[in-house]
Order: structure tokens, then sequence, then C-alpha cells
């Protein structure tokens, strides 16, 4: 069994800051706009290295998608920061009519997605915005998984002609895929090896995922970790050809069951590869106040979760 190691937890908001620093250095058409939360983003050394190409907006994250779409016309590349929960209900308008349909080279980047951001409460956190995103013809949805992910994504969609909604989140969470690593646009990334249970995770459950795989060998139970870090465009064939050997398969997203990963997940199955499949996610319901920790534990988005969930859908077999 292969084995990962957490070399550091830090957050993903950090990656994304680390990517957005880089690409001021090697991509002058780059440009950032924030919501008023610079720090909340880490978008300081950006602002700090290039103020001629970095625009503080304020509370007014419609004006900011609005700008954004206009600066593609010149020839930028325009990064939109705030959090997930403004980076897309609030705005969905204006990502609709000026961003989506008019095919516009904009990067909607959305921190403080799920459910831990925690202490900020139900309000601030979201768990329908990779439903809403993915609706959008020709949004590119991406989750990735770490600091190191979370960086080299940020650093590709620089290169991706069209929008992109890009999610990650606040909290430290374990550092464990390849500092090096390149980073390609919906090609999954297989982690794990198995031949009783597909667990597809993305997002701060891909750990959990893997963590999941540990107890299950431990049980006598051979998991096979794939990382979806891009939700659309799908990797269904790593999907499909997993299925085929395994039999049955875990969703695992710090989102909604509707119109997350598992029901994009489902689609595929359905049409190419009927299989037994169980849901991590949450059960069509809002968030709390509440740690991280206890609201992955309340609403079932952690390791424990998944184990539960492999052992079930594999009785389906």
């Amino acid at each position: 069994m292969k084995t990962y190691t957490n070399t550091g937890s830090k957050d993903t908001r950090s990656g994304f800051g680390a990517g957005l620093t880089e690409l001021g250095q090697t991509n002058e058409n780059v440009v950032a706009l924030c919501a008023d939360l610079i720090g909340s983003l880490k978008m300081d050394d950006f602002k700090k290295n290039h103020p001629e190409r970095f625009f503080q907006v304020g509370i007014a994250e419609a004006n900011m998608i609005g700008m954004a779409a206009g600066l593609t016309i010149g020839g930028k590349i325009p990064f939109t920061g705030t959090f997930a929960n403004f980076s897309t209900g609030r705005v969905y308008d204006q990502i609709r009519q000026s961003v989506a349909y008019s095919d516009k080279n904009v990067k909607i980047c959305a921190s403080h997605a799920g459910l831990t951001l925690g202490e900020d409460g139900a309000t601030h956190q979201i768990l329908e915005d990779i439903g809403l995103m993915k609706m959008l013809p020709g949004m590119v949805v991406i989750n990735p998984c770490d600091y190191n992910q979370t960086k080299a994504a940020t650093i590709a969609i620089a290169d991706h002609h069209g929008p992109v909604y890009l999610r990650f989140g606040r909290p430290k969470v374990a550092n464990f895929t390849p500092e090096d690593q390149t980073f390609e646009i919906g090609k999954a990334v297989h982690l794990q090896s198995g031949n009783d249970v597909t667990i597809v995770a993305t997002g701060h459950l891909v750990w959990e995922a893997l963590e999941a795989a540990k107890a299950l060998h431990d049980k006598g139970i051979s998991a096979e970790v794939i990382n979806i870090h891009t939700i659309k465009p799908l990797d269904a064939n790593a999907i499909i050809e997993s299925v085929k050997k395994t039999k049955c398969i875990v969703t695992a997203e710090e989102h909604n069951h509707l119109g997350g990963l598992g029901e994009s997940v489902a689609r595929v199955l359905s049409q190419h590869q009927p299989t037994p499949q169980e849901f991590v996610a949450t059960n069509d319901t809002f968030g709390e106040s509440g740690t991280p920790e206890q609201l992955m534990e309340k609403y079932g988005l952690n390791a424990e979760a998944i184990v539960k969930a492999c052992e079930k859908v594999i009785s389906r077999k």
C-alpha cells in the first residue's frame, strides 16, 4: 500500500497567494481584483509587487466581475478574489451574463469554500457553489486538495483561455502532493491502487480519503483512491476504468450531495458503467458555526464517514 506524508499542514488559500505571486513575476498580462479581502485571499504580495496591476474594488463583488470581464477585452487575464459565497451566489447573474455567456477569460478565485471556514458561520459558508458553476456552459471548475496543488492550479489556469472557477479553503490541511507537480486541467490523479472499492474525492476530502484507505487496509479492504481536482471537465475515463475493476464507488466532497462531484460521477456511471455508489457530502442542508473539525464530524465529511460509506457500498455489490 502506498503511503503519503503530510509535509506540514498549510492552508490552500496560501497556495493561491503563492501561485498568484509567481504569475505576477512571469506573466505581465495577469491582473488581480479583490473585494476587500486582500489578507484573507493572500493577495498581499501581488499588490505590493504590482500595484499598477491590482484593483481593490471594495465590497462590490458584482462590480468586480464586470470590471474583470472588461479587462479581458484589452488582453488582460484577471484573477478575482473573495469568499466562495460572494464569488458565486452574490454575483451569479454577472458571472452568467458577462463572463460565461460572453466566454470571457476571467479566473474566479474563491476562498473559504465549504464548511471549514468554521466559526464565520452559515451565512458565509457555501455548499452549493460547485453546482452553480459547473452548470454554466464553458466554465471550468477546479477544487484542488492541498497547498502545493492549489499553487500549481493557480499557475496553470492562467494558460487556459476561458472562464475558470478555482475553489479553495481557509483552514490548514495536510500538504502531501509534490511541490514540483505539473497541473493538468481535466486529468484526475491516481493516488492509491485497490481492488475492492473506488474512492474519488475532491478538495479537503482527498486527504481524508487517503486516511480512510489506510483504515480500510487494516480491515482487509483494498481501496483505490483518485483525486478529482477538476470537476468540470471531469476525467470520466479514470472513473470508468477504476470501477470496472472495483465494481463500486464512493464519492467524497465538502459540498452538498446535490449538484456536486458525486452527481457528476453518477451521470458518467449511469451512461457508461452502472455501478453501486455512495455519497459522502452534506445532505441538502446549510452549515452552522463551529470549528472545522466539529463541523466535518457532525456533517459526516471525514475519514470515518468515508470508511462507513465504503463498507456500505461493498455490501451492495
